[in-house]
C-alpha cells in the first residue's frame, strides 16, 4: 500500500516553475516533460525508440522497460500486463517531441532515445529544484504528479488507471487524497443536485 506521507507530487504550477531550468538541456528537458505528461514509469521512458512513436496519432506504445541490472542493459516487459498500453502525448508535447528526434544525428528507428541514467536525471532534479525552489519530489513522483493532475482535470479513475497502466482501479484510488479541492466541488455539486430534487418534490405536492 502507498503511504500517503511518502506520496509527493508537484502541482502543474510547480511544473511550470521547474521546467524552465532545463531548456538548456534537451535530453532531460524532453525526459521531463514525457514523465510528467505522459505519466510513464522512468523504465518505460528509458526502453522508447522512434519505433515505438507515431506521429499521426502522437502516441506512444509501451510494450517494454529498461532497467540496469548488475551493470548490465536489460529489456524488460512492462510491470503487468495491463502496462502494455498506448499514451497519447499532448499535442505541444509531441510537437517538442519530433523536433527532438530529428536534432538526434544517426538516430536508427530500434534505438533508445534516452540512453540515460537514473542517476542522472537525479542530478538533473537537484539542479532544477535549487534553481526553481520547488520542493523536491522523486522522479516516480512526476508519476504521481501525472495522476494527480488528471485527478484535477475531473477524470475518472477508469479512464486515469487505463493512461496509467494500473492493475486496477483501487491504486488510481489511492490518489484520490492529492486534491481534497475536489471532494469539495464534489460536495457542491451534491448539495446543487439535492436542491434541485427539493424544487421539483415541492411542486408535486402542491
Amino acid at each position: 500500500q502507498y503511504d500517503s506521507d511518502e506520496m509527493l507530487f508537484w502541482t502543474k504550477e510547480e511544473y511550470m516553475k521547474f521546467i524552465p531550468t532545463m531548456a538548456n538541456k534537451t535530453y532531460s528537458y524532453m525526459a521531463f516533460e514525457l514523465l510528467y505528461w505522459c505519466g510513464i514509469r522512468l523504465g518505460e521512458l528509458r526502453a522508447l525508440t522512434p519505433a515505438d512513436i507515431d506521429f499521426e496519432t502522437n502516441t506512444l506504445s509501451i510494450t517494454k522497460s529498461y532497467q540496469r541490472i548488475k551493470g548490465e542493459d536489460v529489456i524488460t516487459k512492462p510491470k503487468t500486463k495491463k502496462s502494455i498500453r498506448k499514451v497519447v502525448m499532448p499535442d505541444t508535447v509531441a510537437k517538442e517531441m519530433k523536433d527532438f528526434l530529428d536534432s538526434i544525428y544517426g538516430l536508427e528507428q530500434e534505438d533508445r532515445i534516452f540512453p540515460i541514467s537514473k542517476s542522472y536525471l537525479h542530478h538533473e532534479m537537484d539542479r532544477g529544484v535549487k534553481e526553481s525552489g520547488v520542493k523536491r519530489i522523486r522522479i516516480h513522483d512526476l508519476r504521481h504528479s501525472h495522476v494527480a493532475h488528471c485527478i484535477e482535470l475531473g477524470f475518472s479513475p477508469v479512464a486515469i488507471a487505463e493512461r496509467m497502466g494500473h492493475e486496477g482501479i483501487n491504486i488510481t484510488f489511492n490518489y484520490a487524497h492529492l486534491y481534497p479541492s475536489k471532494q469539495k466541488a464534489l460536495a457542491d455539486k451534491l448539495n446543487e443536485d439535492r436542491g434541485d430534487v427539493d424544487t421539483t418534490e415541492k411542486k408535486e405536492a402542491e
